[in-house]
């Protein structure tokens, strides 16, 4: 019997679906379903029924591509609530012989996890960086090994629990079940980048419409993760003010004929652009229109690189930056990064799986793919503490929040 895997990436901008039938280690996509967003802010709910009805619609078009029903989903979770820090821990090894055992990388992770945090907020991921025995660092599992001293560092991603509840709720009404919620640019990662470059140190950044989410890579690790509440959503908004025109023609400017510099021909190319309440519509140059999308690009990308230079990491990015989401396909915008940046920047193309390529083979579906591997790979994880990075630490956290969403729904 055929498996699949469905990833939710829920934006602000827009909600999308894949669906991925799974065969061994193979993915082969299916089925593509996406629909306009507009119950979100900057990657948070504020208003539950709209985006009930946008992650029905998606899903309801993924379901009739895919020729399957869709009951249960790796949903993303992002918004400017993110916060991360990275914590350690430190235990004497309790087994016998003094081997490392899974109980005692349960209680050096509990340890590295005891962070004083707000009432209002709640971990969502406890990613394990590496282990320390006995001073020998660099470990990734040190089960089995003989030690007397353990130590574990880690990095601790937090949000507002009220966020991850409402998203929680609106895929619960929408009648699914919520496997696993994943922060979102880790799930990206796992579509657009490769071991080595994880491995030499790499930034991924999904340009959404609502937010830029950011995480930083080396040795294989995730080091550093930031949210920043800005995106393509901004860059609509200032053109619909500039030209005065109504959004959904910005929207369309921005996609067909926006630049984030200026190009040779700018002053002499020029674009129509509609009137508002009827209005006659007018010629600008493009120039114009870079002049207006320029500004907030690089605001963005500098608001980026202001988190990105918070991490001790910065310096050891030898592979630069990969660029993904929406935001990431205006013209331009590699170019404007790797000004910023002083650093290489590539375009970040969802890649490792078959079917649908012509459809998901798009950075607007880096997070939804992305979603669909870290579900496969975590499908076949036997490893009950570590899993692939947090698996079984993880599940936890969604047992809590599944008793939060019990207890909000239980009569009074």
């Amino acid at each position: 019997m055929a498996h699949y895997i469905t990833g939710l990436d829920i934006g602000t901008t827009k909600i999308g679906a894949i669906v991925a039938e799974v065969d061994g280690e193979a993915l082969t996509i299916v089925g593509v379903g996406t629909s306009p967003s507009d119950g979100l802010r900057r990657g948070v709910v504020v208003n539950l029924e709209k985006t009930i009805r946008s992650i029905q619609a998606a899903i309801s078009e993924a379901e009739r591509m895919a020729g399957v029903p869709i009951n249960e989903v790796y949903a993303g979770i992002a918004g400017d609530h993110i916060r991360s820090i990275n914590g350690r821990g430190v235990v004497a090894v309790a087994g016998e012989n003094n081997e490392i055992s899974a109980a005692d990388i349960r209680r050096v992770i509990d340890a590295a996890k005891a962070v004083a945090l707000p009432i209002d907020r709640e971990i969502l991921h406890i990613l394990p960086q590496e282990f320390i025995v006995d001073d020998q660092n660099g470990i990734k599992d040190p089960t089995g090994m003989a030690g007397v001293r353990l130590e574990a560092e880690v990095h601790i991603v937090t949000g507002a629990i009220t966020s991850a509840q409402n998203i929680y709720r609106s895929i619960g009404r929408a009648e699914m079940k919520v496997l696993d919620l994943v922060l979102e640019p880790l799930a990206s990662s796992y579509a657009v980048l490769g071991e080595d470059e994880k491995e030499l140190g790499v930034i991924v950044m999904d340009l959404g419409g609502g937010t830029t989410d950011i995480a930083m890579f080396y040795e294989g690790c995730i080091r550093h993760t930031a949210i920043v509440g800005l995106g393509g959503k901004n860059v609509t908004n200032d053109v619909a003010l500039g030209l005065r025109t109504p959004v959904e023609n910005a929207e369309s400017i921005k996609v067909n004929h926006g630049c984030a510099v200026h190009r040779d021909g700018d002053r002499e190319e020029t674009i129509e652009v509609p009137g508002v309440g009827g209005r006659q519509s007018r010629r600008i140059s493009k120039a114009y229109l870079v002049d207006i999308i320029q500004p907030r690009i690089e605001e963005i990308l500098s608001l980026a690189y202001q988190e990105i230079k918070k991490s001790n990491y910065v310096h050891l990015m030898t592979a630069g930056v990969v660029l993904t989401g929406g935001g990431s396909m205006l013209q331009g915008t590699i170019d404007l990064a790797e000004e910023i940046f002083d650093m290489p920047v590539k375009l970040g193309v969802p890649n490792g799986f078959s079917g649908l390529t012509d459809l998901a083979q798009s950075p607007i579906h880096a997070t939804g793919v992305g979603l669909v591997h870290y579900g496969l790979q975590h499908r076949f994880d036997r490893n009950e503490l570590l899993g692939n990075d947090e698996n079984g630490l993880f599940k936890w956290v969604m047992n809590t929040m599944r008793k939060w969403f019990t207890a909000l729904n239980r009569p009074a």
